[in-house]
């Protein structure tokens, strides 16, 4: 009687189910990209879909018996479930449904941060133990201890750390003043032995002008010199290069093919 029981109830819930898919109507396929999917209702069962097999993924890849081959294979499949997870729940958000991304929980460690494994690439139960990926975790480990945050290196930094309070202790000013009084000194005391140097060097001059031009009182105008004082005192001697106009460019043009032409039919 138990086993007859047992089949009436097994058809009546195969029944059920076809019934209640009869009243629902043939179910859409997950399409290979997210923006064929304009259905909501859809989104969200194909978001469940995917989140049902990594789960089952998951809890398979726990056994260390399978293998290593195994359970990389495993562990690349629920990362790629996982990416196409967050795919299809941004495309939930953009259809107005729920942002699964506001609400999902964060893996965080024992100072209440975020781990840096929580993102990206990740390793799933025996996964963690395979060879180089232990290794992997443990430098990682060792990163986030070194690492601080903006609220631990900024804990120590208050108004003396920018010199604020420095005038207030009585010591500084002293020490300035004293070391301005030396540099005012070594100013007057450069100034007295190179300032009167300079003034009686002006003085013996006679505030000559420096850019005076000298006339050598010869109007030869094949030298072309002019002698100029310097700023130091000593005469300068400018020679002057005559630049030739177009016209005796031309000129030289024209006697030069001159000669060509004399050249080649004398």
């Amino acid at each position: 009687m138990a086993r007859n029981a047992e089949k009436a109830m097994t058809a009546l819930a195969r029944w059920r189910r076809m019934k209640e898919e009869e009243e629902r109507g043939p179910l859409a396929k997950r399409p290979h990209d997210v923006k064929e999917c304009r259905s909501l209702e859809d989104a969200e069962r194909f978001r469940s879909d995917i989140t049902r097999e990594a789960s089952k993924k998951i809890a398979a890849i726990q056994n260390p018996g399978l293998g290593e081959f195994k359970l990389r294979d495993l562990n690349d499949e629920i990362n790629k479930l996982l990416k196409l997870k967050l795919t299809w729940e941004g495309r939930i958000k953009e259809l107005g449904g729920t942002d699964y991304r506001k609400y999902a929980s964060k893996e965080l460690d024992a100072q209440g941060r975020e781990v840096r494994s929580a993102r990206g690439y990740k390793y799933f139960g025996a996964a963690k133990d395979l060879p180089g990926v232990r290794e992997l975790f443990e430098k990682s480990n060792e990163q986030e201890v070194l690492r601080k945050n903006r609220a631990e290196l900024m804990k120590d930094i208050d108004a003396h750390y920018f010199g604020y309070l420095d005038d207030d202790d009585g010591v500084l000013i002293p020490l300035e003043s004293a070391v301005e009084k030396e540099a005012i000194a070594k100013i007057e005391q450069d100034f007295e032995e190179k300032g009167g140097e300079t003034a009686a060097r002006q003085s013996a001059k006679g505030y000559e002008d420096i850019y005076k031009i000298e006339d050598d009182g010869q109007e030869d105008l094949e030298s072309h010199e002019t002698k100029v004082v310097g700023d130091d005192g000593r005469p300068m001697t400018i020679r002057h290069v005559l630049i030739p106009s177009q016209q005796d460019i031309e000129e030289v043009l024209l006697e030069q093919k001159k000669q060509e032409l004399l050249f080649k039919y004398v």
